[in-house]
Parts: structure tokens; C-alpha cells; sequence
């Protein structure tokens, strides 16, 4: 079986460097596969869960709160802002960013401050979609 080679990496680490059998993530205008041999594509992505299946049929998952995709034919590279493995996410975490974005989109403050809201509460609903994916996958 062919593979491709796929990089995640944030600002701070890189979150997973290897060889997958194919990719699923969430293209800004609906989710993205990519497969070995893939034409050249550079797009933006949103905030969700990055899907990376092993030649072996094991998976990864990772959360990324948006970023930049670079794909190859024979390479996927995703600069996320924000790239978490999965096992890694904190739920508590995501939960109480939830409820602080619906606190203040419930006050309507300002122009900026709901869009600010709005951003963070579409990271913690992706957030918290990834680790609803992550235990449907155990």
C-alpha cells in the first residue's frame, strides 16, 4: 500500500510527523481527503479534527483550531494555530471556554467582543466534536 507523508506542527511543536495511508480534515468549505498522490492544494482549514489513517489501520486524531494546508503528491503538511493530539485535549477545558463564548454572545457587549466569542466558541465545539470522535474510535 502506498503512503504519504503527513507533518503537523503549531507555532510551539510539531504534533505528529509520519506515514499515513490517507488524511481527513476540515477544508474551509467542507472536509478534505487526501490520499497519496494528491494534486497540489494549498487551503485554509478550520477548527476540527484531523484524521490520519496508519497503513495499519490504527488512527490518528488530532485537533486543530485552524490553519493553513499544504498537500504534495507525496507529502501533507498542516500549519494549524493551534494542533493538540487528541488524547491530549482537555475536556473541562473545552467545556468551560464553551460556556465563557455562550456568556458573552448571550450579552451581545460589543461587535468585537462577539466575534471573539463566536471564534471561541466554534474552537471549543470542534474541540470538544474531537474528543466525542476520539471515544467513538475506543
Amino acid at each position: 500500500m502506498s503512503t504519504i507523508h503527513v507533518d503537523v506542527v503549531s507555532a510551539e511543536r510539531e504534533v505528529f510527523s509520519g506515514e499515513a495511508a490517507f488524511v481527513v480534515l476540515p477544508g474551509e468549505s467542507g472536509e478534505l481527503g487526501i490520499m497519496p498522490g494528491h494534486t497540489p492544494l494549498i487551503t485554509r482549514i478550520k477548527p476540527g479534527a484531523v484524521r490520519i489513517q496508519m497503513s495499519d489501520d490504527s488512527e490518528e486524531l488530532v485537533f486543530v483550531a485552524g490553519g493553513i494546508l499544504e498537500v504534495q503528491p507525496k507529502s501533507v503538511t498542516v500549519l494549524a494555530d493551534t494542533a493538540i493530539r487528541g488524547e491530549d485535549l482537555d475536556e473541562a477545558r473545552a467545556l468551560e471556554a464553551k460556556a465563557r463564548a455562550e456568556e458573552v454572545l448571550s450579552n451581545n457587549k460589543g461587535e468585537m467582543d462577539l466575534a471573539h466569542a463566536q471564534s471561541e466558541l466554534a474552537i471549543a465545539m470542534a474541540e470538544l466534536a474531537t474528543l466525542a470522535k476520539l471515544r467513538r474510535k475506543k
